[in-house]
């Protein structure tokens, strides 16, 4: 037991090592930088240089780790289209792979944990296994097969440790969260943090992956727009289902479509995520692009159900009410709803114009019948928000974020990103009425 105590403190320290390394390099090659300038090479090109090795190290650290810092290298993949082009452009290809691929298993890790989940004859379940995989995230990697029954499948295999990983990375995180505590009075971060770290340790729970996955393949079977794989077995560690075939993922979208193609797969993305809850009585709350795919039929498949939650009643109908004064100017009513909705503590005062200063750029969508969202539009609202100090800053650290709302407010937020790198236009607007209940009241 000791050792492996030591193990586990040794590998604690070797994974903060390593996200250590990031800003330290990064300090290290613009002192290169600066290197090479001095011998002649131009500013702009060494700049290049530098921006390339740090986006390549990302992944490298991200990736290596396979736990929470993974996931928020993931997460952060998704806001690149916030961020002007001349700085994000060298890290561009880097983020997107970080949204559908971490360096795979090697092949005898990869038996080892079959064995072990499967039993020693898992070849006779599994006649046909690529060795190679066909995805890997943040915790866990997919191979294609063979089921023992004739049906290809996906066979998701979790990395051996993924959850001490993933457990040690949220301490690091609560570590971190609390001491932004003072700065956020309106905020109340340690249930936020007690939340994020309860929903997240679900994620590595394969068995309540499965339950949920199979909930929402039964609901969407014959959806003409959605396709989900039904679940065929699971351990803790493995889990096999159908497998789906795919022309890629959003993010391969991006750049390889047209702008209709980008805009119906935008409208099924959406109506999925707003309608899943009313449906399974779940949130599908991982809204990064590499858990969608477009099959070649042309419908979405949905994969990685390891992050939902759970809404027994759907969304709730607040939320439609909440926004629909708000895309109506009754900040008076918006403001009184946050507040009873722990949104706003009661010795927290905003008044109805700064709300909505502040509020206006995520409600804009709902106000046109066809809205385009894009990197030009999100890097817009961002600036006018930060031009606002004195109202906009403040403004954030003053709005609380109930637990109950963090997977719902992760995927709005998530969401939009997607919408805006997809550069999508679509009849938001209508979406809503039909799907987010509260909206059409």
């Amino acid at each position: 037991m000791a050792h492996d105590d030591s193990t586990r403190r040794e590998s604690s320290l070797a994974r903060t090592a390593r996200l250590a390394t990031l800003p330290a390099a990064f300090v290290g090659r613009t002192t290169w930088g600066m290197g090479k300038r001095l011998v002649g090479q131009p500013a702009d090109a060494v700049l290049s240089q530098v921006q390339r090795r740090t986006a390549d190290q990302i992944f490298s650290v991200l990736g290596q780790l396979k736990g929470g810092a993974m996931k928020a290298g993931q997460a952060m993949s998704v806001f690149e289209a916030a961020l002007p082009d001349e700085l994000i452009g060298p890290y561009r290809e880097t983020l997107t792979r970080l949204q559908n691929a971490a360096p795979p298993m090697p092949e005898s890790t990869v038996h080892e944990v079959l064995t072990a989940n499967l039993g020693d004859d898992w070849r006779r379940l599994l006649p046909t296994f690529d060795e190679t995989p066909a995805a890997a995230a943040s915790i866990g990697q997919v191979h294609r097969g063979v089921w023992h029954d004739g049906q290809d499948v996906a066979v998701k295999i979790q990395y051996p440790g993924a959850a001490d990983a993933l457990a040690a990375d949220l301490r690091q995180v609560g570590r971190a969260a609390r001491l932004l505590g003072t700065l956020t009075p309106g905020i109340d971060i340690n249930m936020l943090v007690h939340e994020l770290q309860d929903r997240m340790t679900e994620e590595v729970d394969y068995t309540l992956e499965a339950s949920a996955q199979q909930i929402f393949a039964d609901e969407f079977d014959g959806d003409p727009d959605i396709a989900i794989g039904h679940v065929l077995d699971y351990t803790d560690h493995v889990l096999i289902n159908q497998w789906l075939d795919s022309d890629g993922t959003l993010s391969h979208m991006i750049g390889h479509s047209t702008q209709a193609e980008r805009n119906r797969l935008a409208e099924h993305y959406v109506r999925f995520l707003f309608s899943g809850p009313a449906r399974t009585g779940m949130l599908h709350a991982d809204p990064h692009p590499g858990n969608f795919l477009v099959m070649p039929d042309g419908r979405m498949a949905v994969v990685d159900f390891g992050a939902v939650s759970r809404l027994p009643d759907g969304l709730p109908p607040v939320i439609g009410r909440l926004l629909r004064h708000a895309v109506d100017y009754d900040y008076d009513a918006v403001s009184e709803g946050l507040r009873d909705e722990g949104f706003l503590k009661p010795d927290v005062d905003i008044d109805t114009e700064t709300l909505s200063d502040y509020l206006d750029p995520f409600v804009e969508p709902a106000r046109s019948e066809h809205f385009a969202f894009n990197r030009d539009w999100m890097r817009r609202q961002l600036q006018r928000i930060s031009a606002r100090s004195s109202t906009g800053i403040g403004t954030a650290i003053k709005i609380n974020l109930p637990p109950e709302y963090l997977l719902i407010h992760r995927v709005w937020i998530g969401g939009i990103g997607v919408l805006c790198q997809l550069e999508a236009e679509a009849p938001f607007r209508q979406i809503m009425i039909d799907s987010l209940p509260g909206f059409a009241d």
